[in-house]
C-alpha cells in the first residue's frame, strides 16, 4: 500500500467516525494552537537572530566591574553594559580580534516633518554601525565611518523603513529634504533596510543619527568626551575563525591597558580596594545574533514557564485522544481480524493506524492555528500599548515548522499504543466475536485508567501554579502604593525635543499648570520629573549633615523634582514639615523634602527637618540644601520593589528641566479627562505631542503587566486542562460503564442497590483522583520552587492554594464521574443479562 493509498483510507476512516474525530480536531487544535502561540512569542523574545549579515558572529560586549561617575542605561541593557565613549574609540583603534565594533544609545525624539509632529524614539548609531552589521539601504545611504568625525557636525539622519512606509507613504523623494529632530534640522540621506528595527527587542526607533550629534539630540548632555560618562553600549563583530573566547583574550589585552594607564589616574577619593577592583577590570563578550536587550533575561523564565504550562495542556488532550482511539479500537477488532486473517501484517497495519493518528493530529494542528493567532492576540491585549507593539502577529516559518513537528509528534505519542494494541493477532476469539473485544482488553483497560489519572495529575499541577500566580497577582495589586492614585490622570510633555529653550519650557510647564486647574472637574494639578511608578529610576550620591562621606561609603539616592502641592494632590500627608509651593523657584533658597526611608538610612530620624544637604558628593562640598519636609514611603519605580531612600526637589530651582509628568486629580471620570487634557496642550502649542498619556492606575496595571500576563495565562490554560482532564475521565468511566454492564445487570438482579452502583463508580473517581491529585500536588510545589522569583510575597508551596487547587479538582472530578454512575444505576438487569 503507497503513502497516497494510506492517506486516502486514512481520511475515510475519520470521515467513518465524525463524533471521535471531531473531539480529537478540537483537542489538539487547542493543545497544539497554545503551544504555538507561546512558541511565536517564545521564537520573537529569544530565538529570532537579527536581520543581518551573519548574525551568529555578532558578540555584545560588556564592562562589570567599578564605574565611578555617571552611569546611563536603558532597555538595551543593565549598566554593566555601557562604555564610555572615549573607551570605545581607544578600542575600536587598538583590538584586532573583530571587523569592527559599533556603538549605538537609545533617545527619545519629537519628530517634525512637513507641519506634523510626532513623539517617537531615535537611535544614536556610531559611523561602525551598518558596516558591522552588514546592512544595505533600502533607498539612498546608511550612516557609516564618515559621518561621526566630529561631535556636532554631521547633520543627517537615516530613516527606519517602517517609518518611511508608515509617515511618507514609500515617496522616494524624501532624500535630501529635511527633518526637524529634537528642534534640530537633519537632512535625510536614507532608508533602511525593510524588517529592521534597530538591535534593541523592544525598541522601534524611527531615526538613525550619527552618535556624535548626542549634545544636539538630548540637551543638556555634556558628557560626551568624559571617560567617567557611561553610557554607550557596544557590539561587535567576530573576524573569521576568532572564537568568542579568543576574542575576549585578545580584546582585554588594550582593555586593561587603556584602564590602567589611562583611566585610573583619573579616580579621585577610591578607596585601595576598590581602585585595585576598578584595574582589574575585564571586558566580557556574549552572543549577539539577537541583538542587545535586557528584555531576553526578563522574558526567559516566564516564557519558559508558559511553554512548559502548554505542554501539559497538549499531554491531557493526547492522553484524551489516546482513549477515544483505544475506545475505537473495540469497534474496530473485528475489522483488524478480518485483514489479518487474509494476509495483512502487523506492520502494514499499525502502519495504517499510525497514519490515521498523525493525519488526525495534522488536521488539529492546522486548525490550532488559528488558536495560536488568537492567543498572541489574545497576549497582545495584556500587555502595555508599547509593548503590544513588539508582537508580530505573523506565524514565521519557524513557527509552521515548530507546529509540523508537533502535530506529527502528537499523533506518534497518542497513536501508537492503540495502534500495537488493537492490532494483536487473537483472531479465533475475536472472530467468533467474543465480547466484541480485541486481546488484551484488561491491559487496555488498566491503560485507560492510567491515562485518565495521568491527566488528573497534570490538571492538578497546572490549576496550583495558576492558583500560586493568581494569589501572587492579588498580593501586588493589594500593595500599599502609599499614594491615592484614583481619578488621577498623567501625561508627559518634552518641549526641549522640539526646540524650546530652557526658558520658554518653564513659561510652558506654568501655563499648562494653570489651564489645567482651570478646567471644570479638576482638583489638583503637580508635575514630576520622574514618572511615578513607571519603571524609572534617576539617582546621584548626596551629602547629608551628620553622616559620614569617604571612599566606599555608600551615599546614593533615588531623586524626583516636583511641583507646587505633589503630595497633596497625589493624597499623601507630611509627617512633619512643610510641602513646595510656587515660591520655591530659581533664585529662592534651596530646599528639599525626604521620605522616610532616606532619613532612616542617612540616620536623620523624624528631626530631618531642618538638617542640610547636597546634590552631590566628595571633599569641601557646600551643605546648600534645608531639608523643609518628611514624607511617607511611597512606590517610586515599580510596585513591587521596597521603597529606596528618595529626595525630591521643587522642579521650579532646576533652571534645565527640558520634560517633565503632570498629574491631573479630577472629581470626576478620569476616562473623560483625556480629552480635556489634550485640548488644553493644543491651545499652547498644537505642535507639541503628549506622551504616555493615561490614568495612574492604567499606569500602575502597565508597571505589573508581566505578573497580570503569567496569572491570566496560567489560569486560562490550566482551565482548559481541567476541562479536557474532565472530558476524559469522563469518557473513561462512560466507557467503563458500557464494557461492564452485565457486570453491574447481574449485581443488581443479585440484589444491589443503585446506591452501591454509584459508590462504586465514584469510589474509582475518588481513588484516581486521590492518586492522580497526590502527584500533581507535588509537581505543583515543584513548579513553584522553581518559580519563586516569579512570586510576590508567596512561597511556592503555600498550602492554602494548593488546598484550594485541589478541592476544586476533585468537585470536577467527582462532576464528571457523577454522570455515568448515574447511568450505571438506572441498567435495566434483564436487559444486561442479554447484553453483549
Amino acid at each position: 500500500m503507497n503513502v497516497m493509498r494510506t492517506l486516502k483510507f486514512a481520511f475515510r476512516t475519520l470521515v467513518r467516525t465524525p463524533f471521535v474525530t471531531s473531539v480529537a480536531i478540537v483537542s489538539l487544535a487547542l493543545g497544539i494552537g497554545a503551544n504555538s502561540g507561546i512558541f511565536s512569542l517564545f521564537d520573537q523574545m529569544l530565538l529570532r537572530p537579527l536581520p543581518v549579515r551573519a548574525p551568529g558572529q555578532l558578540v555584545n560586549l560588556s564592562a562589570p566591574g567599578p564605574k565611578p561617575g555617571s552611569q546611563s542605561c536603558n532597555q538595551a541593557g543593565d549598566c554593566d553594559d555601557v562604555f564610555s565613549y572615549s573607551m570605545f574609540l581607544d578600542l575600536e583603534r587598538e583590538q584586532d580580534v573583530f571587523t569592527g565594533i559599533a556603538a549605538h544609545r537609545e533617545f527619545g525624539a519629537n519628530l517634525a516633518y512637513r507641519g506634523r509632529t510626532l513623539s517617537g524614539s531615535g537611535m544614536l548609531v556610531s559611523g561602525s554601525y551598518f558596516p558591522v552589521l552588514g546592512l544595505a539601504p533600502t533607498l539612498g545611504r546608511l550612516l557609516d565611518w564618515n559621518d561621526d568625525h566630529y561631535a556636532g557636525e554631521s547633520l543627517v539622519t537615516v530613516l527606519s523603513f517602517d517609518y518611511w512606509h508608515t509617515h511618507f507613504g514609500d515617496d522616494r523623494g524624501v532624500l535630501n529634504q529635511t527633518i526637524i529632530v529634537n528642534g534640530q534640522t537633519l537632512t535625510i540621506v536614507g532608508v533602511g533596510p525593510r524588517g529592521f528595527d534597530g538591535t534593541t527587542l523592544g525598541s522601534k526607533p524611527n531615526i538613525f543619527v550619527p552618535i556624535t550629534l548626542h549634545g544636539l539630540m538630548q540637551p543638556g548632555f555634556d558628557g560626551f568626551w568624559n571617560r567617567r560618562n557611561y553610557w554607550a553600549y557596544l557590539f561587535a563583530r567576530l573576524k573569521p575563525g576568532v572564537t568568542i573566547e579568543q576574542a575576549r583574550t585578545g580584546l582585554n589585552v588594550p582593555y586593561r591597558a587603556i584602564v590602567n594607564t589611562v583611566e585610573a589616574p583619573l579616580q579621585k577619593g577610591m578607596s585601595d580596594a576598590t581602585l585595585q577592583r576598578f584595574r582589574a577590570k575585564q571586558v566580557t563578550l556574549a552572543p549577539g545574533a539577537q541583538g542587545q536587550s535586557s528584555l531576553h533575561g526578563d522574558s526567559h523564565d516566564p516564557l519558559i514557564l508558559l511553554m512548559c504550562v502548554t505542554g501539559l495542556v497538549l499531554l491531557i488532550a493526547c492522553a484524551n485522544i489516546a482513549n477515544l482511539l483505544l475506545a475505537r479500537s473495540a469497534a474496530r477488532a473485528g475489522e483488524m481480524a478480518v485483514r489479518l486473517s487474509i494476509g495483512a501484517s502487523r506492520g502494514q497495519l499499525i502502519r495504517q493506524l499510525l497514519a490515521e493518528s498523525c493525519l488526525l493530529s495534522i488536521i488539529g494542528g492546522a486548525c490550532g492555528l488559528v488558536v495560536a493567532r488568537a492567543t498572541l492576540m489574545g497576549i497582545i491585549r495584556l500587555l502595555p500599548n508599547e509593548s503590544a507593539e513588539l508582537i508580530d502577529l505573523h506565524l514565521e516559518p519557524a513557527v509552521l515548522l515548530f507546529t509540523m513537528a508537533l502535530s506529527i509528534g502528537a499523533g506518534l505519542l497518542f497513536g501508537v499504543f492503540p495502534a500495537f494494541h488493537s492490532t494483536r493477532p487473537d483472531l479465533a476469539a475475536t472472530l467468533k466475536g467474543t465480547a466484541g473485544q480485541p486481546s488484551g482488553a484488561r491491559g487496555a483497560k488498566w491503560f485507560r485508567l492510567a491515562l485518565a489519572t495521568t491527566q488528573i495529575a497534570l490538571s492538578m499541577a497546572l490549576l496550583g501554579s495558576a492558583g500560586l500566580f493568581i494569589k501572587s497577582l492579588d498580593n501586588v495589586s493589594h500593595v500599599d502604593l502609599g499614594v491615592k492614585i484614583d481619578r488621577v490622570v498623567t501625561f508627559a510633555v518634552s518641549p526641549e525635543l522640539s526646540g524650546y529653550t530652557n526658558e520658554r519650557s518653564r513659561v510652558l510647564f506654568g501655563d499648562i499648570e494653570d489651564r489645567l486647574a482651570a478646567t471644570p472637574g479638576v482638583t489638583g494639578v503637580t508635575a514630576g520629573l520622574v514618572p511615578l511608578i513607571a519603571g524609572d529610576s534617576w539617582g546621584n550620591s548626596v551629602t547629608v549633615q551628620g553622616y559620614p562621606t569617604g571612599p566606599d561609603v555608600d551615599n546614593n539616592s533615588r531623586f524626583n523634582e516636583v511641583g507646587a502641592g505633589y503630595f497633596s494632590t497625589l493624597g499623601v500627608p507630611l509627617i512633619s514639615g512643610r510641602e513646595f509651593t510656587a515660591a520655591d523657584s530659581l533664585g529662592a533658597a534651596k530646599v528639599a523634602i525626604v521620605n522616610e526611608a532616606f532619613a532612616r538610612k542617612f540616620n536623620l530620624g523624624h528631626d530631618a527637618v531642618g538638617k542640610l544637604m547636597a546634590q552631590n558628593d566628595g571633599p569641601g562640598v557646600k551643605l546648600d540644601i534645608e531639608i523643609v519636609g518628611l514624607v511617607p514611603d511611597i512606590k517610586y519605580s515599580d510596585v513591587k520593589d521596597a521603597v529606596p531612600p528618595v529626595f525630591f526637589r521643587p522642579y521650579r530651582q532646576d533652571k534645565t528641566v527640558g520634560a517633565i509628568n503632570f498629574y491631573v486629580r479630577t472629581a470626576g471620570d478620569p476616562g473623560q479627562m483625556l480629552t480635556a487634557v489634550s485640548n488644553v496642550v493644543a491651545t499652547l502649542d498644537p505642535n507639541l505631542p503628549l506622551e504616555e498619556l493615561k490614568t495612574m492606575p492604567q499606569q500602575v496595571r502597565e508597571n505589573v503587566f508581566l505578573d497580570r500576563l503569567i496569572s491570566t495565562l496560567a489560569a486560562g490554560f490550566a482551565g482548559l486542562a481541567t476541562l479536557l482532564a474532565a472530558v476524559g475521565l469522563y469518557g473513561v468511566l462512560a466507557y467503563t460503564v458500557t464494557q461492564r454492564t452485565r457486570e453491574f445487570g447481574l449485581r443488581m438482579a443479585l440484589g444491589a442497590q443503585r446506591g452501591h452502583v454509584i459508590r462504586m463508580i465514584l469510589g474509582q473517581v475518588g481513588w484516581m483522583t486521590l492518586i492522580g491529585g497526590v502527584v500533581g500536588l507535588a509537581a505543583a510545589g515543584l513548579g513553584g520552587h522553581y518559580a519563586q522569583a516569579l512570586l510576590y510575597k508567596l512561597k511556592g508551596y503555600d498550602p492554602v492554594v494548593l488546598i484550594t487547587a485541589a478541592v476544586v479538582l476533585t468537585i470536577v472530578a467527582f462532576v464528571a464521574g457523577l454522570v455515568p454512575a448515574l447511568r450505571a444505576s438506572r441498567i435495566d438487569p434483564m436487559r444486561a443479562l442479554r447484553y453483549e
